[in-house]
C-alpha cells in the first residue's frame, strides 16, 4: 500500500471528491450512528477500490458532559451513563457491534478512535482503554487512537495493545504502528492554510506507508497539492 491522501469528511460533493482522492475518514459517525441504508448507499456510491476510514463514535470515548454532544442523538437502546471515557458495558458493546457492522459494509478495514482532553492518563482511564481493547472484536480491522493530551508510556500501552499512534505531524511524530496514520489539523481554529514548504516538510516527516488526511478550513486544496507533490 503506497501512502493514501484525503480528507477528514467530504468537503466538497462526494462524486468530485472520488474524481481526486481514493480515501475518506468518515467524520459524521462520530456524532450520529447513520442508518445502515445510509452507508449501503455511501458505499454503492464510491468507486469500487475506493476506501472509507471510521472515526469512531463519541459515545465510546467522549463522556455525555462533552459539547460534541450537542449535535448528537443518543440512541434509545443504550444507557446515557455507560457512554464514554472507553468504559465497557452493554451499551458500549451494541455500539461497537454497530460500528463493526458499518465496517463490514463500507468494506473498510481501519478505525480511529479520538479522545478529548479530559481523557487523562489517571489509573482510572488507563483502565478503561485497556480493558477497552482487549475485549472488542478487533479481527481483521487496523485501529489507531488520537490523543489530545500527552500520555507517558504512550509507546508501551499502544504496543501492548497493538494500536497505531494517530498524530498531527506538526505537532510531533508518531511512537507506534508501521502505519503511520497522520490527522493534519490546521492549528487550534483548523483554519491554516498550508504553504508549499509546509507540504514538502510534511512529505519528509511521514513514514513510507501512511494516511495523510487534512482536517482544516482548506483541507480539499491543500489534500490535493499534496497529492501532486509525493507523486512527482
Amino acid at each position: 500500500m503506497a501512502t493514501r491522501v484525503g480528507c477528514c469528511g467530504f468537503p466538497v460533493a462526494r462524486e468530485d471528491y472520488f474524481r481526486h482522492f481514493k480515501v475518506v475518514e468518515i467524520q459524521s459517525i462520530f456524532y450520529n450512528l447513520p442508518r445502515m441504508k445510509t452507508v449501503e448507499r455511501w458505499r454503492r456510491d464510491a468507486p469500487e477500490n475506493f476506501e472509507f476510514v471510521i472515526k469512531a463514535s463519541q459515545f465510546i470515548t467522549h463522556q455525555p458532559s462533552s459539547p460534541t454532544y450537542r449535535r448528537s442523538k443518543i440512541p434509545n437502546w443504550v444507557q446515557k451513563e455507560d457512554l464514554g471515557a472507553f468504559q465497557w458495558n452493554q451499551s458500549t458493546q451494541m455500539i461497537w457491534q454497530y460500528i463493526r457492522d458499518i465496517v463490514r459494509t463500507l468494506r473498510g478495514r481501519m478505525v480511529i478512535f479520538q479522545s478529548p482532553k479530559s481523557f487523562t492518563p489517571e489509573p482510572k482511564h488507563i483502565k478503561n482503554f485497556k480493558r477497552f481493547f482487549n475485549e472488542i472484536d478487533r479481527s481483521g480491522l487496523i485501529l489507531g487512537w488520537e490523543s489530545r493530551c500527552p500520555w507517558p508510556h504512550l509507546n508501551q500501552i499502544l504496543s501492548e495493545l497493538e494500536i497505531i499512534d494517530v498524530v498531527d505531524p506538526f505537532e510531533r511524530d508518531p511512537v507506534s504502528g508501521q502505519i503511520g496514520y497522520y490527522r493534519i489539523h490546521g492549528g487550534q481554529s483548523y483554519r491554516k492554510k498550508f504553504s508549499d514548504t509546509d507540504l514538502t516538510l510534511l512529505a519528509k516527516r511521514i513514514k513510507r506507508i501512511s494516511y495523510v488526511m487534512f482536517n482544516n478550513i482548506t483541507m480539499f486544496d491543500d489534500a490535493s497539492r499534496f497529492l501532486k507533490l509525493i507523486e512527482r
